[in-house]
């Protein structure tokens, strides 16, 4: 019940605040095991992808914010688990896992931290996720969050917000250990289809220049 409130009032807040724009809604499969990945600008990009997207969404969000047992109420009720900022949380990846293994959508944000000037390197834990569930994967491309810096802003300043559902997908099997290298390449991939659904100036690290200062 709380989390279809809270979806519901993240809707009305982006259509009444901001010029707010879902493509490929159509994309996103009824049922079954889902890996929402997307690139993370702002605040606000949690709720927007919950807004856009029309099945509950299971996510993470840094361990600071449940400090505050109202907040922290608050975000279990929105199928928010903590996570803690380092990146070695094997709790929340366990957590992550299991939603995914009773068929639930899970969102990720692999950069694990807010990249308002371009996509910043991900984290490899999108792909172990992946390969560990065989979960399918649904690339999403935010634009125009940067401009909502904070949650304290009532209004957007109806600013423009695009949500791009791409097409689902999942990795190729791997045999054998997967090694660390594996799971980076992979990651890459991942990104890469991220990245594909972003205008050039979001793309950071996985646009053409970041590419090639990547082979330099």
């Amino acid at each position: 019940m709380m989390y279809w409130l809270g979806r519901a009032t993240a809707r009305t807040c982006f259509t009444l605040f901001a010029r707010w724009e879902v493509k490929g809604r159509e994309n996103v499969p009824p049922r079954g095991r889902l890996l929402v990945v997307a690139n993370h600008q702002s605040n606000a990009d949690p709720p927007l992808v919950a807004a856009s997207i029309h099945r509950r969404i299971y996510s993470v969000g840094k361990e600071g914010l449940f400090k505050n047992p109202i907040v922290g109420w608050v975000l279990r009720s929105w199928c928010v688990h903590p996570i803690r900022r380092d990146g070695r949380d094997i709790e929340a990846l366990r957590w992550m896992i299991q939603q995914l293994e009773e068929e639930q959508m899970v969102g990720i944000f692999p950069e694990g931290t807010r990249n308002p000037k371009g996509m910043g390197k991900a984290n490899r834990g999108v792909a172990y996720l992946a390969l560990k569930t065989q979960a399918t994967i649904l690339p999403v491309g935010l634009t125009g969050t940067e401009n909502i810096r904070s949650y304290g802003r009532i209004v957007f300043p109806f600013c423009r917000v695009r949500v791009n559902i791409g097409q689902p997908f999942s990795l190729p099997p791997i045999d054998g250990k997967v090694s660390n290298e594996v799971l980076d390449s992979l990651t890459e991939m991942v990104m890469r289809r991220v990245a594909d659904l972003l205008p050039p100036e979001y793309r950071g690290v996985y646009g053409v220049q970041g590419a090639a200062a990547k082979k330099v």
